[in-house]
């Protein structure tokens, strides 16, 4: 493990998460509703979607969306090291920390995130596997995403299920990344969302703060998963 690998990246992660607020209060909306063309709090008007730091000036510093970006960078950076996976899985984690904050203020991913995310992902890492001649590792990312499709497919169409369309397409993305790190990483990245958001609901209910009919958001979870998935 190089330090400076480790440090480098978790710069990125911090840099590039400080944009992160303003585009997230912008999409945070309901399903079907154009973007957010002014602050909810203070009405302000939006005149770009580039600003580094709060979603607004009434807003406060976004200290937990930077330090959420260092840490997941940083911990991809120390257990990839230098390998081409890690220039494909940085720049994904920015989007992922952009879906789990959207996610946790309006219980929605947009589509055109996960397209986004899905965009600077699998492509590239096709595209390396059949440079590298691996296709094998190719077709076991294609089979894990398959997987992770049906599995989250079925829990959506359970009754009380919690699950929404916009998680199963999420963890088919991030199923065809595991894929492509490997078995164990798959297994991993499918199982922790489950062991992850399980003691939050649990947490909530016992302080509270919800209830057993609140909707909870589960993408936070998924792209938790993955992160410890590819951290093994």
């Amino acid at each position: 493990m190089s330090p400076w690998l480790v440090l480098c990246s978790a710069v990125f992660g911090a840099a590039a998460a400080a944009f992160v607020p303003r585009v997230a209060h912008r999409l945070a909306v309901p399903r079907g509703t154009p973007a957010r063309a002014a602050c909810a709090r203070c009405d302000t008007p939006f005149t770009d979607w580039v600003r580094a730091g709060a979603a607004c000036s009434c807003a406060g510093a976004p200290v937990w969306t930077v330090v959420a970006g260092a840490l997941a960078a940083g911990l991809l950076g120390a257990a990839i090291g230098p390998a081409p996976l890690l220039l494909v899985v940085l720049p994904a984690t920015v989007l992922g920390v952009l879906l789990a904050v959207i996610d946790i203020w309006c219980l929605r991913l947009p589509d055109r995130v996960v397209a986004a995310l899905a965009g600077v992902t699998v492509p590239p890492l096709a595209v390396a596997a059949l440079l590298a001649g691996e296709p094998g590792r190719l077709g076991r990312a294609a089979v894990a995403a398959g997987l992770s499709a049906a599995a989250y497919g079925i829990i959506a169409l359970l009754p009380g299920h919690g699950l929404g369309l916009g998680d199963v397409k999420l963890a088919t993305v991030l199923g065809f990344v595991l894929g492509f790190a490997g078995w164990p990483a798959t297994a991993a990245g499918l199982l922790a969302p489950h062991l992850i958001n399980g003691p939050v609901a649990l947490a909530l209910l016992a302080s509270r703060r919800a209830g057993r009919r609140t909707a909870l958001p589960f993408g936070p979870a998924l792209l938790a998963g993955a992160l410890l998935g590819l951290s093994i």
